[in-house]
């Protein structure tokens, strides 16, 4: 057995930072992933309790000029008016079950004027890329008429994906930027649709509501310290290894076991001779 002296030449130095840094970061991503399970169990709880209060008028959450706050997101809303079809958006490049498809947002316009843009849900296509808002033709209509609705809060998209081309299509749903499209004062924020009455003559797929699981964040924190315990373990043991001689001793046993293995067979073989050769003579 050799002493510690080994781990101050550059070579081991170097190696223990480099396994500190490995667990550090192990440790931090481990601790991202359980922030994150965190935040995923408190929009949970804020889903739930959001989800399970009765409904009230889409003006008392949504107004043109304040978004929704996080806290209001996914609040059952109810809202009284008509469907404004010609100002009908498609959002495209939605799949579901691999399918492609696109969601219709329709204008509601309220009775004062404003209109809240309502998330009617989806529907299949060929090329979800292809469709678009002014081709009112190829999508189901809405209920005409006075349409009372109820639905869930939703929150802007934000960022380029929210630009809304000439032919009233866009990636995202943002008010903001639809409002400005259709040169239509409109509150902030969008209802995804649960219920209309009168019923459509031909329904949407209606937007899912959101996952309440609570993700994969638990275990990817545990597979991170895991990582960093790894480290630390296989750290300690190149260190015992090298104190017991390291590469050199492994070969030197290896050198001794292949004499013994070598010795044992030239016994053998002596052995072998000796049996043939008083078999010979005891022939003769």
């Amino acid at each position: 057995m050799g002493s510690f002296r080994f781990l101050l030449s550059r070579r081991w130095v170097l190696f223990g930072v480099v396994v500190v840094l490995l667990t550090y970061l192990a440790y931090v991503l481990g601790q991202w992933q359980f922030h994150r399970l965190d935040d995923r169990r408190d929009r949970n709880e804020l889903v739930e309790r959001n989800e399970g209060q009765a409904a009230v008028d889409v003006r008392e959450i949504m107004s043109p000029d304040v978004p929704p706050t996080a806290e209001q997101e996914w609040a059952a809303v109810t809202a009284v008016g008509e469907y404004a079809v010609e100002d009908s958006v498609v959002v495209r490049y939605r799949t579901r079950d691999g399918a492609p498809g696109v969601d219709v947002v329709v204008p509601l316009v309220l009775d004062d004027g404003s209109s809240v843009l309502v998330d009617r849900g989806w529907m299949a296509t060929d090329n979800s890329g292809a469709l678009s808002g002014t081709d009112t033709d190829l999508l189901p209509a809405p209920p005409a008429g006075e349409v009372e609705i109820t639905g869930w809060v939703r929150r802007d998209a934000e960022g380029s994906s929210t630009s809304v081309s000439a032919q009233q299509s866009t990636r995202a749903i943002s008010s903001a930027s639809i409002g400005t499209a259709l040169d239509r004062d409109v509150l902030a924020g969008f209802v995804d649709l649960a219920t209309e009455s009168p019923e459509a003559a031909d329904p949407l797929s209606p937007p899912p509501l959101p996952d309440l699981g609570e993700g994969p964040h638990f275990f990817y924190g545990l597979q991170w310290w895991f990582f960093g315990l790894l480290a630390v373990f296989g750290f300690f043991y190149l260190m015992y290894d090298e104190r017991r001689g390291g590469p050199a001793r492994r070969e030197q046993l290896r050198a001794e076991k292949r004499d013994r293995l070598e010795a044992e067979e030239q016994r053998q073989a002596q052995v072998q001779a000796r049996l043939r050769a008083e078999r010979e003579r005891s022939g003769t």
